[in-house]
Formats: C-alpha cells, sequence, structure tokens
C-alpha cells in the first residue's frame, strides 16, 4: 500500500533539464571547460550541481577546489533565478494534478533533490502546491547526493517524525519515489523504497532499474499509481 510519495524536482516536477545544461556550459565556459550534451546526458544527469561541476572539472584536468565550486554554484544560481523570474518554472503537463490529487487522498509528500532550496522553493510556490509538501530536502540538507540514499533517508525520516505525525509509522516500502533518471533510482532503491521512473528525461528503457517506469505524469492519477504497485 502507497502511503507517501517522494518527487524529485528537475525532470519531474519542473521541466527545466535544458536549462540547466545551457547554465552549466555557460558557467564552465567561463571557465575555459566545455561541457557536451552527450556527456551530460550520459554521465553527470542527476548529479547535484557540486558533484557534477567538480567531475566535469577533474575530467578536463582541472582543479575543483572548495572555494571554486562555491564561486561556480552561486554564479549558475543566479543566472538560474534570472532565468525564472523572467519566465516562470516551466512545469510538467499533469504534475501539479498529481501532487493535489495524492495529497487529497491523504498521502504524505514530499520533495528530494539536488537543487538548491530557493529553487525548489520558488517552484512549489509558484504552483500553489507548498501546502501538500510535508518534507523537502535539497541539495543544502545533505552531505553527498544522488546516487547516494542519504537525501531519500532524511525524507523518511522526516515523515515520520515531523508535525502532524502519522497514526502508524511510515515504513520505506510504503513510499514511492518518482524520478527520472538512474542516480535518483538508484538512491531511492538502497533507502528501500518503491521506485517509479518517469520517462521524460530517458527513455523507458534507460529506466529498467525502476520498479515501474510511465512515459510522464500527464494522465497519472493515485488509483493507477495503486494499480502499477497493488
Amino acid at each position: 500500500m502507497i502511503r507517501a510519495l517522494l518527487f524529485d524536482f528537475n525532470g519531474v516536477l519542473v521541466d527545466d533539464e535544458p536549462i540547466h545544461l545551457e547554465l552549466l556550459q555557460r558557467v564552465l565556459g567561463e571557465e575555459g571547460v566545455r561541457l557536451s550534451e552527450e556527456d551530460y546526458s550520459g554521465r553527470y544527469l542527476g548529479l547535484d550541481d557540486r558533484a557534477c561541476l567538480a567531475a566535469v572539472l577533474a575530467a578536463a584536468g582541472e582543479k575543483a577546489t572548495p572555494s571554486r565550486l562555491v564561486r561556480l554554484i552561486t554564479r549558475k544560481a543566479s543566472y538560474y533565478r534570472e532565468r525564472m523570474l523572467a519566465g516562470g518554472y516551466p512545469v510538467f503537463a499533469g504534475a501539479a494534478e498529481l501532487v493535489g490529487a495524492a495529497a487529497a487522498r491523504g498521502w504524505l509528500l514530499g520533495i528530494v533533490s539536488g537543487a538548491l532550496r530557493e529553487e525548489v522553493e520558488g517552484a512549489v510556490r509558484q504552483l500553489g502546491l507548498a501546502r501538500h509538501f510535508k518534507v523537502l530536502v535539497t541539495a543544502e540538507d545533505v552531505a553527498d547526493g544522488k546516487p547516494d540514499p542519504e537525501g531519500y533517508r532524511l525524507a523518511l525520516e522526516a515523515l515520520n517524525a515531523r508535525p502532524p505525525l502519522p497514526e502508524r509509522m511510515v515504513h520505506p516500502h510504503e513510499v514511492l519515489a518518482l524520478e527520472d533518471s538512474l542516480a535518483g533510482i538508484r538512491a531511492a532503491g538502497e533507502a528501500g523504497l518503491l521506485t517509479l521512473g518517469v520517462a521524460h528525461t530517458y527513455g523507458a528503457a534507460d529506466l529498467r532499474g525502476a520498479h515501474a517506469v510511465v512515459p510522464a505524469l500527464a494522465g497519472l492519477t493515485p488509483e493507477r499509481l495503486e494499480a502499477l504497485f497493488a
């Protein structure tokens, strides 16, 4: 039985993966480092900004010092903020509807993301959905991003520990993680959660590590989720 949904943010709720690639290319280009779309989708998608930038710099033979990473992350966040203020957050069809329907069903909801908290909070406010999410785990909350399971373990703990408390403890097998990347699916799986691959970014065949895969959030309902995981 499903009692909680934990959503990834980029690529599941918000259609901004192309924007992240563009801005990563921009900040790295300012450092004289090239990041191709092929390398990003094949090697780095699903990583948080710190891990992605560190890996790209290392692959280019560049030093990824803590101060340099902070500077690049801050600059990228500034560019992202400007883009969202100008055009708003691009949201996937069906995202708001699924969140609202799941909340109405009494399921606990959360977001587990490698994005910055400011970005996640800005999007759920724009959608008018902030009140539905009990838990937000963002890049600032973890030492290691996906595929490390730390974020999902923190989210599960918060579902059980933060008021209002559930009537009984929520167990990992009652929590469904919705992810668009192999790194996210691996992180949720290692935390013991059910996993649903959402093929917004990769094809369904590329998400075969998930317990189930859907092509998109559009048309997805709590009833369909329960049928998939009966």
